[in-house]
């Protein structure tokens, strides 16, 4: 199987949080779902460039660590509406539960122990 190389898991990192940002606007989240949206572009943001990866500015999180976040993040994705209560708002439910498949199936595929450099 090929795997997704550190540049391109950079790429994908930058389109998360352009999503996060827009997930808004573009589905019509409000309230909390929207706010989690916001903090969470927040987060992939710093998380990528505190990474030492192509994409990363200091470069304090090793690339093998940054996987391992979103091997916890992905996951939670899926469980945040229902441990804090919009589960019955499907729409923000979805985004959520997609979000989180992405970023488990993109876990898989890349390559962690890759060459940082390229």
């Amino acid at each position: 199987m090929t795997k997704i190389s550190p540049r391109i898991h950079g790429y994908l990192d930058f389109v998360t949080v352009i999503l996060f940002l827009l997930a808004p606007t573009l589905f019509g989240l409000e309230g909390l779902p929207a706010l989690l949206a916001y903090g969470l572009a927040v987060v992939h943001l710093f998380v990528t460039l505190a990474s030492d990866f192509p994409f990363g500015v200091v470069k304090i999180i090793p690339f093998p660590v940054h996987g391992w976040i979103e091997r916890v993040v992905g996951p939670t994705l899926i469980a945040v509406p229902f441990i804090l209560g919009f589960a019955d708002e499907a729409i923000a439910r979805n985004f959520y539960i997609a979000v989180g498949l992405i970023i488990i199936a993109v876990g898989w595929l890349t390559d962690y122990q890759g060459n940082v450099k390229d």
